[in-house]
């Protein structure tokens, strides 16, 4: 009997999964393997919004494994250690994993290789698994990969995107190995009160949910806050219980103009996956230094906690933060408004929102938050590095009656209409409003501070 071990990291689902593909077709047998990392959790990136949905992903992904005849095992250590554990207790001859594009990634499928090739067993590294397109598979004629989004996206655009793959109807896994048990979400602390469910059914109950009442209307509506029209489907591209593949010939298949839109998103998705794994070092320094001095001391001290808390007396700032601590998510348009804020009016350095973000967003991944971050700090791809959005205009544009601020900002609930953006304006009772606070920095004053420290006057 011939074995193969096929180790799950980001892509924590049957469908469409071509390491697990390739395996069944190659050996009798396959061990499915997810190992707790020590190394993740002792960087500290193991947050519990994602330590509770990645439970999910697991039990989904074992309940998936046994329908099938066959079982997850989980173990818990150092990654490399625990996969020549495998492959000594079962005689494997062939690991397959999906390509990933951080430089941790990196580095443990470079020790894994040096390890187990010289064992005699073979490492597959599999592209087309957390992209459609592998990183470095598209490059400009100059360089190692596209710095730019649009003709990025021509590019994209017209690659060949492979045929998804269909589920395994059987898996045999052999009797000899042991696994810990999988974790649950309740053993978690700390998890956000609103944090969506995880797991390959719910990606997929989601997905169709998505397609058929969603999809037509994402053009015009995803960025209305209140609407809240976006798929929320990044937790699950994120874990990998939906494959970028089938996203795109299901949204291609489906036509119109939502669907474009949202073949668009999921390319920003893998434009800033190529620029990671051709800069590596952009998920902590600058992509393009601007020479910042940024804001710090205990003024800079304090204004970043009321960001955090919600609580800079900007109202669409607020409620986006504060439906990032409830939910472990929050609307993209709120992202842009919240990380902008921090970074230009408030002139504090992009780690420290991009940190908050990865502490609470169960989606958080290195290649999109940092360099989103770094998008709107003006120190990443953006073509206008020193554009700066105006919260209040934002607010009355992607909220114009208010309802996502009243809905995650109660202490305004009873200011009606567009007014909720502007507090600070209000007379008469509705001005009675001791909860709230008034502005950390007036606009003008935060504009001119930003203008000044990047010698733009």
């Amino acid at each position: 009997m011939t074995v193969a071990v096929v180790l799950f990291t980001s892509d924590l689902r049957l469908h469409d999964h071509p390491p697990l593909r390739a395996a069944l077709a190659s050996s009798d047998e396959i061990v499915p393997l997810f190992v707790r990392d020590s190394g993740i959790e002792e960087s500290g990136f193991a947050a519990p919004n994602r330590l509770a949905f990645l439970s999910d992903c697991l039990r989904d992904l074992d309940a998936g494994l046994r329908e099938r005849g066959g079982r997850l095992l989980v173990r818990s250590g150092d990654v490399v250690g625990e996969v020549g554990r495998i492959v000594s207790e079962t005689g494997a001859a062939d690991v397959h994993v999906a390509a990933g594009v951080s430089a941790y990634a990196r580095r443990r499928e470079e020790r894994l290789r040096e390890a187990l090739e010289s064992g005699g067993t073979r490492l597959h590294v599999h592209d087309g698994v957390v992209t459609a397109v592998a990183p470095g598979a598209v490059t400009p004629a100059a360089s190692d990969h596209f710095a730019v989004f649009t003709p990025y996206f021509r590019r994209w655009s017209a690659q060949r995107v492979r045929d998804a793959f269909a589920a395994p109807r059987t898996v045999r896994v052999p009797d000899g190995p042991g696994s810990e048990k999988v974790p649950a979400r309740g053993a978690v602390s700390g998890v956000s009160e609103g944090l969506a469910e995880g797991g390959e059914r719910q990606a997929r109950k989601q997905l169709t949910a998505w397609r058929r009442h969603g999809l037509a209307g994402y053009e015009e509506g995803h960025d209305d806050l209140s609407g809240d029209a976006t798929s929320r489907l990044s937790p699950h591209l994120h874990f990998g219980t939906l494959s970028p593949v089938e996203l795109i010939h299901r949204a291609r298949s489906a036509g119109g103009a939502g669907a474009e839109a949202f073949v668009r998103q999921l390319c920003w998705r893998e434009f800033h996956h190529q620029v990671l794994a051709a800069r590596p070092a952009a998920s902590r320094q600058d992509y393009r230094t601007r020479h910042d001095h940024w804001r710090s001391g205990a003024d800079a001290s304090k204004d970043v906690e009321a960001w955090r808390q919600g609580r800079t007396g900007y109202p669409v700032v607020d409620a986006a933060m504060r439906q990032l601590r409830h939910e472990g998510w929050m609307h993209n348009r709120g992202r842009l408004l919240t990380a902008g804020f921090l970074t230009k009016t408030l002139y504090v350095d992009w780690r420290i929102g991009a940190q908050h973000f990865l502490d609470l967003l169960v989606d958080g991944d290195v290649a999109n938050n940092q360099l989103n971050w770094q998008w709107m700090a003006g120190t990443g791809t953006d073509s206008r590095p020193n554009r700066v959005l105006n919260p209040v205009v934002q607010g009355k544009r992607y909220d114009p009656d208010g309802s996502y601020v009243r809905r995650w900002v109660p202490e305004l609930a009873a200011v009606s209409g567009a007014a909720v953006h502007e507090p600070w304006k209000l007379r008469g009772p509705a001005h009675d409003r001791p909860d709230y606070p008034q502005p950390v920095v007036e606009l003008a004053d935060g504009l001119a501070r930003f203008r000044k420290a990047r010698g733009l006057d």
